[in-house]
């Protein structure tokens, strides 16, 4: 049996270091952590908060679109509906054009918890942009589409 290879330690500093992937994680872990506590106080996290907002369109949207709106996969869409659902604040029916498919819905309560959410999101999102500097938040966003 060979031995198998091994990297330098130098190597796992390296990557901790440079990875553009690693650094996204983490920076998106600390936003991810600084909305839910901000939310927390309306039961939301800040991924219901997204998904919520992605609900609030002037037709019902399908899952397709919503899903690709928020980088998921439809099972994972269909998972974090579900407490919502439980909640009264979103429901799904079928899609009366084509069964197949469904159709997502805000609530009149979904649509209260998410008008009540949207300050909170709006002040939240801007102490994070002020920590950033003037102009780099703008400068994070386009970047962050490049890679994306």
């Amino acid at each position: 049996m060979s031995k198998p290879s091994e990297l330098p330690f130098a190597t796992t500093l390296l990557v901790r270091d440079t990875c553009l992937c690693l650094h996204a994680q983490r920076a998106a872990r600390a936003l991810a952590r600084r909305f839910d506590e901000a939310l927390r106080p309306l039961g939301l996290t800040n991924g219901q908060f997204s998904l919520l907002m992605s609900l609030n369109r002037p037709e019902p949207p399908s899952m397709r679109p919503v899903a690709e709106l928020l980088g998921m996969d439809r099972t994972t869409l269909t998972a974090s509906l579900k407490p919502l659902e439980r909640r009264g604040l979103v429901w799904v029916e079928p899609d009366p054009e084509d069964r197949r498919s469904r159709r997502l819905h805000l609530t009149p309560a979904g649509r209260a918890v998410l008008a009540e959410a949207f300050p909170v999101w709006r002040d939240t999102h801007a102490a994070a942009e002020a920590g950033l500097g003037e102009g780099e938040a703008d400068r994070l966003r386009a970047n962050l589409a490049r890679l994306g």
